[in-house]
């Protein structure tokens, strides 16, 4: 009688498991095989992951639970922790079906839902694949019928299991003006965690993306590699665990730092995307199956021409007027720009906005330097063939403002402490739904107002400190992500109006970086370092996880480069000025405007086509890389001689994602080039000689199939 009681339990505890008992849940693109198991005891494992298998069924479950639960008989770091309404900690998921659905032609959504037998919780797995791009995106649904709140403890998107003789993390770290220094180091017993607990600006010192080599580092063409990131713009939280057995685990989702959410029953938690691939043939495969995927998928308007602007701020900082501005309409024009873009100290009237101190939070035109409005300046912008952009941080407040005057209770502060300063500024409580409307209405009256606004910077200058929410009131451990979900709510709503406008996330440079934000934005600004030599780097960097089209990049005075070399650097994303044009000799009119030509006509390559770097910036003292159009009859190359040393040679450098059997014409722009032709059997077993014996010199070469 017990056994018959026995086997009833199990039929209604695990029916789904008992017919799916040893068989496979297949998560596939094109190259790629992500296989999920159901054992007897309805525990769903991760049985594998890698390059496509010709015969899977050949695998066996192994011995990782894919999404393990804390509480239960797991030692080590969990993917979920809950503490149940009655106080039990714990939670024990078991399989309790799966569905598939085709979302378009190109992927498909694996929704697998797992139980607590003895607790009215769910988790919903939710694992998409992109079929031609090699992509998998996995994020998490949280939901329960409990009498009262659950509260969550830990809530990943992803975990993923690796089993190699040894593992080394890349990760990316750095500062203000300082960002994307590139770090490699083995992962040892133990757990390493990337993390930011900065709240907004959270990726100033921690982006939020790494690669993951197994067994022996990974170079652009050889390894066995992961690249992963989280689509999130808030605290996030990466964790390598090597156990006793020298298995890997890792875990990506929000930081769950003072963080404990609490869920009421009915409500759904969803986490943000994690985002990955995975490749056998280094960093260089897995970097274009992000880029091909982000142009479709990741970025608003992936597809669309991006423009060239001119930014007015080393030009004239705070200090301008209308007849200052409009004069560089012309100057805009003539260098051949498709778009003015006006910086920070147009607005506010009590406290002008002369300075970083005042004025933040009052978004109306400052009547002394624009006595006929934003309007006027759109107006002779269009006259002058050109079109126009402004610049906005409406996330943030000077307590020097009319704003904070009128509403100090909309401010993130801690009560009973004094209030603490970044850049003069305050954030804004963007959990009150008041706020939202406030931060929505600055811009929807700005372009309702101005129709003919064709383009916004939106900048974010300032990190949380000292923050308490006076709308939570007492749930606090909600802000992170309350905060970062209210800053997409604002987005969203803003693009239902307007779906195509050209905006430029910014976060004092690269602050923000991620593709949860992107799906509103067409690029974002990498750093406020705009020296060339910085920026050879910097960009190299970014160009791991982000096409070149998302990657913002101007041509500025900082830095002793010549003016060539800047250029040449900033082609190589998506060309801006930010330089006082009225300085320039004839000369440098003339080189900028035929420079600005040549990427107008070969743009299209630099953003879509298929990234090759053929000499890292972190191993010689020159950095080479080419992009090569899908049809492979184009490509544009960009050299950099960096602080080489005297006499110093360098090989040819061999060219790569070129057709062996095409002929190809070969010559460099930004320069009086000579044109030769070359075999792309020859440019790839043979090479070119691109680089100079000069430090701080470049080359950028056009190389045509014939």
């Amino acid at each position: 009688m017990k056994r018959k009681l026995l086997i009833i339990v199990l039929s209604v505890c695990y029916p789904a498991a008992q017919l799916l008992a040893q068989q496979q849940i297949a998560i596939e693109t094109n190259q790629l095989q992500w296989l999920l198991q159901v054992n007897e005891k309805g525990k769903l494992y991760q049985s594998y992951l890698g390059e496509k298998l010709s015969t899977p069924a050949e695998v066996k479950a192994g011995r990782h639970q894919a999404y393990i639960a804390a509480g239960m008989n797991d030692l080590f770091e969990p993917a979920i922790s809950v503490t149940h309404k009655d106080g039990n900690p714990s939670l024990d998921l078991v399989f309790a079906g799966v569905e598939t659905k085709k979302e378009d032609a190109n992927t498909s959504t694996t929704i697998i839902t797992l139980k607590d037998p003895q607790y009215a919780i769910q988790v919903k797995l939710h694992l998409t694949a992109y079929y031609r791009e090699n992509i998998f995106k996995s994020f998490t649904e949280v939901t329960h019928r409990e009498k009262g709140t659950v509260t969550l403890h830990n809530y990943a998107s992803a975990m993923l299991h690796f089993d190699a003789p040894h593992y080394w993390l890349t990760q990316f770290h750095g500062d203000w003006a300082e960002e994307m220094k590139i770090q490699e180091t083995e992962l040892t017993s133990g757990i390493k965690i990337l993390d930011s607990k900065l709240g907004s600006r959270a990726h100033m010192y921690q982006p939020p993306f790494f690669f993951l080599s197994l067994d022996q580092p990974a170079d652009e063409n050889n390894g066995e590699v992961l690249a992963g990131t989280l689509a999130w713009s808030g605290n996030f939280r990466f964790a390598f665990e090597v156990d006793e057995q020298n298995s890997l685990r890792m875990i990506a989702g929000m930081n769950n730092y003072a963080a404990d959410y609490p869920l009421i029953a009915g409500k759904s938690f969803v986490t943000p995307a994690f985002i990955f691939t995975y490749s056998t043939t280094g960093k260089g495969t897995a970097s274009r199956s992000f880029h091909s995927w982000a142009a479709k998928y990741g970025v608003m308007d992936g597809d669309s021409s991006r423009m060239v602007l001119l930014n007015n701020w080393e030009a004239t900082g705070f200090d301008f007027d209308e007849q200052k501005l409009t004069s560089l309409f012309a100057e805009t024009r003539k260098l051949g720009a498709d778009l003015f873009l006006l910086d920070d100290g147009w607005f506010a009237n009590k406290y002008p906005r002369n300075s970083d101190h005042t004025g933040l939070g009052d978004w109306e035109e400052n009547k002394a330097k624009l006595p006929h409005g934003i309007g006027h300046l759109v107006k002779e912008a269009t006259a002058n063939q050109i079109k126009f952009g402004i610049w906005l941080e409406p996330e943030m407040i000077n307590p020097k403002s009319k704003l904070y005057e009128d509403h100090p209770d909309w401010v993130l502060k801690l009560p009973n402490r004094p209030e603490d300063y970044f850049r003069n500024q305050l954030v804004l409580d963007l959990v009150n739904p008041a706020v939202q409307d406030f931060v929505y209405d600055v811009v929807d009256k700005l372009l309702t107002k101005n129709p003919g606004i064709a383009y916004i910077k939106w900048d974010c200058n300032r990190m949380m400190t000292n923050a308490w929410s006076p709308f939570l009131k007492e749930q606090q451990s909600t802000l992170s992500i309350a905060y970062t979900q209210s800053l997409y709510k604002i987005l969203e709503k803003l693009r239902t109006k307007y779906p195509h406008l050209p905006m430029m996330l910014c976060s004092g440079g690269g602050g923000r970086v991620d593709y949860g934000a992107l799906r509103y934005f067409t690029e974002f600004w990498p750093s406020d370092n705009t020296d060339g030599l910085e920026r050879v780097f910097m960009q190299w960097g970014y160009s791991y996880f982000f096409p070149s089209f998302t990657i913002s990049s101007h041509v500025t005075s900082w830095g002793k480069q010549s003016l060539k070399f800047r250029t040449d650097v900033a082609m190589m994303g998506r060309l801006g000025y930010d330089i006082d044009v009225s300085k320039f000799t004839e000369e440098e009119w003339r080189f900028s405007q035929e420079a600005i030509k040549n990427y107008n006509r070969l743009k299209e390559v630099i953003a879509h086509g298929a990234l090759y770097r053929l000499i890292s910036p972190y191993k010689e003292r020159r950095a080479v890389l080419m992009y090569v159009s899908n049809d492979k009859t184009k490509s544009v190359l960009f050299a950099y001689n960096l602080h080489t040393q005297y006499g110093e040679q360098f090989r040819k450098v061999r060219l790569n994602g070129l057709d062996p059997q095409k002929k190809y014409k070969v010559k460099e722009i930004n320069a009086d080039g000579k044109e030769a032709d070359y075999s792309g059997d020859y440019l790839m077993k043979i090479g070119l000689p691109v680089s100079s014996e000069k430090e701080l010199t470049s080359k950028v070469f056009e190389i045509t199939a014939m």
